[in-house]
């Protein structure tokens, strides 16, 4: 289903079902009100209220970043829902070793890494046109006011070489970059969303910085050239 927000349903307190951007409408009172701990919890004991304000605090980070890995926005409002859908199902689970944040990013991450292999079996990401797959997520995303028209124009292209640089690199080394370098996650943040050790994410970084570089280098080229 596709929309501009999450807007999957879930069953409230007493099977009341309640759509989560109808529970955004009243989760602005309640925002930042309740602890992490107090919010899981309420969470867990069907109040919708407080699920709300899950949705509400994260969602943006989640389009985010599903956005970013995927190269198409309208696939990441799709992978929100599903994510949200996966937290509120499993927040049962949620032991409280690593942030809420933290736990919803490797929700987020594996959600996207599932989209792409649906993708890869249909052949999609061969099909999908590259400045498709690159400006839209930053025409989405990116908006900022303002800016001169040229200021504007050149941070937009120079977000676009990146975005392209990125959407060459293998998924696990876009994953760790975007983790560390976008989201200012820490090493060991990043290695606890990943499930993964600390020194993985570290060679991971390393690696996927390397890449990076020689892709930027590469798209530059050409664009000097062109």
């Amino acid at each position: 289903m596709r929309a501009g927000s999450v807007s999957k349903w879930f069953e409230g307190d007493g099977g009341r079902s309640v759509a989560t951007s109808e529970m955004s409408l009243d989760a602005g009172s309640l925002a930042g009100r309740l602890p992490e701990g107090e919010l899981v919890a309420s969470c867990r004991t069907g109040d919708a209220l407080a699920f709300a304000q899950l949705v509400r605090l994260h969602e943006g980070m989640v389009v985010s970043l599903s956005a970013r890995l995927l190269g198409d926005p309208e696939e990441a409002r799709d992978v929100a829902q599903e994510v949200f859908l996966q937290v509120y199902k499993r927040l049962g689970a949620f032991e409280g070793r690593s942030s809420l944040k933290t736990w919803i990013y490797r929700i987020a991450v594996n959600q996207c890494h599932n989209r792409r292999r649906f993708w890869h079996r249909r052949r999609r990401d061969r099909e999908l046109p590259i400045d498709e797959r690159v400006l839209a997520p930053l025409a989405a995303l990116e908006r900022r006011g303002g800016e001169s028209p040229y200021h504007e124009t050149l941070r937009r292209e120079r977000a676009r070489i990146v975005q392209a640089a990125l959407l060459e690199l293998r998924f696990e080394h876009r994953t760790v970059l975007v983790l560390r370098e976008v989201e200012g996650l820490t090493c060991e943040e990043v290695a606890s969303a990943l499930g993964v050790a600390e020194g993985t994410v570290k060679s991971r970084l390393s690696r996927a910085r390397e890449a990076m570089r020689r892709r930027l280098a590469t798209l530059l080229e050409g664009e000097v050239a062109s």
